[in-house]
């Protein structure tokens, strides 16, 4: 594993980054990390979705819905910023290891 690697690795949990991986990646730690980051950006992307929709609808409910608006998506946001942050310090280590809860989906083969 070259040093390219682990770098590739942190990318892939970074958003966007993931690209940067998937692109230029040619060993099987960076496809790894790009697949595992592929999943996160698109657990990320449908929770945001999700709490939208939720947090539209609960704002219709008076107190109760607007507190449960106001504490759903910080919760949601901190467990992905934990599975974003295990990825990275994953990589940076140079473990294969799977993400929780959603690691053990693959898209890259």
């Amino acid at each position: 594993m070259d040093s390219n690697d682990k770098l590739y690795g942190i990318l892939a949990y970074i958003g966007i980054l993931v690209l940067i991986p998937l692109l230029a990646g040619k060993t099987e730690f960076t496809r790894y990390h790009a697949n595992q980051g592929l999943v996160y950006l698109i657990v990320d992307v449908i929770a945001g979705a999700a709490l939208g929709v939720v947090c539209t609808v609960l704002a219709f409910i008076p107190i109760i819905g607007w507190i449960l608006a106001a504490i759903i998506p910080g919760i949601i946001s901190l467990g992905l910023l934990v599975l974003m942050i295990m990825g990275i310090v994953n990589a940076a280590q140079g473990q294969m290891k799977p993400l929780p809860l959603i690691g053990h989906f693959q898209i890259l083969k």
